[in-house]
């Protein structure tokens, strides 16, 4: 058997350089990942549109929430007058995850531009969700019907 001997000190040495190798390693790795406390929001490059290399604010009439009748108790709602620049498809996911309803992005023919359509009545829940979100002022959003 043999007897438990002292480390050398080379190989203590050894040990301290590759602690500190570690630890310097570990240091650099969180600070490249100090960006993650940072919240996340899907919508930041709503308010900005890149045009000729610079980020220009958008520059928006005002955003018209209209319901229609359809048959009977049933209903769809409409958003007009939103910015070319902002990604549609994009709200829309979003509206109808936080709203559970159903919608797509239509294609207006008489005016060129895109219109959002949702199932039921999701006045008030749209026009909140443009505002929070900064999409718009509360200003620049007018209610239509009823």
């Amino acid at each position: 058997k043999q007897a438990a001997t002292a480390p050398h000190s080379s190989e203590v040495r050894d040990l301290s350089l590759t602690a500190a190798t570690a630890a310097t390693t570990f240091l650099r790795c969180m600070s490249a990942l100090g960006g993650l406390a940072q919240p996340f929001d899907p919508f930041a490059d709503a308010a900005t549109a890149e045009v000729g290399g610079g980020a220009v604010k958008l520059d928006q009439g005002y955003v018209h929430i209209r319901i229609q009748q359809r048959n009977g108790r049933k209903s769809i709602t409409t958003v007009t007058g939103l910015a070319k620049a902002l990604d549609l498809k994009k709200i829309l996911k979003a509206i109808k995850k936080e709203h559970c309803c159903n919608g797509t992005v239509l294609k207006d023919e008489e005016t060129e531009s895109e219109v959002l359509q949702f199932q039921g009545d999701q006045r008030e829940a749209v026009k909140t969700f443009l505002i929070k979100e900064e999409i718009c002022a509360k200003d620049a959003v007018k209610v239509h019907g009823f």
